[in-house]
């Protein structure tokens, strides 16, 4: 099943159930729509890696909204925090399991051997490669510092 159909058929079962989150109906459709607004920028029906990249933009889009309030007025909005941590949960159902560090930092290592990247001058070459096997598994920025760390260590 792919995950345009998981969408669809967690739709369904939300809309059934009555007592349910209607949260979890809200965030569905609206990870739906955004998906049907790429389907129509690409003019083309989304593969399954492609409705991942959409759940993972809206997924950063949450995490930038809770970063972005201020320190001083996190009391304050403390029910927007706690919807916007409530619809990661719900997003995070549609990621693959996240990676653990040493599985991140095994295949940060396998894709420098692949690329033969020796210094910092490397890093692009060693992210490209990279990306696309991490996608939604692990943060870019996690990524990132572990790719610095790993080629630091190269340099030395």
């Amino acid at each position: 099943m792919t995950l345009h159909d998981t969408l669809l058929a967690d739709m369904k079962s939300a809309m059934k159930d009555k007592e349910g989150s209607k949260l979890k109906l809200s965030v569905i459709r609206m990870i739906r729509a955004a998906v049907q607004n790429a389907q129509i920028e690409k003019k083309k029906p989304l593969n399954d890696d492609e409705v991942l990249d959409v759940v993972v933009r809206e997924m950063k889009m949450r995490q930038d909204a809770i970063d972005s309030v201020p320190e001083d007025e996190r009391e304050r909005r403390h029910e927007f925090l706690e919807k916007l941590e409530e619809e990661k949960v719900i997003l995070q159902a549609y990621l693959p399991k996240p990676l653990t560090a040493e599985e991140l930092q095994s295949a940060v290592a396998e894709a420098i051997a692949e690329t033969g990247a020796s210094s910092a001058k490397d890093m692009g070459r060693v992210m490209s490669v990279l990306m696309p096997r991490v996608k939604g598994k692990a943060d870019g920025k996690t990524v990132n510092n572990v790719v610095k760390e790993l080629l630091s260590r190269r340099e030395e």
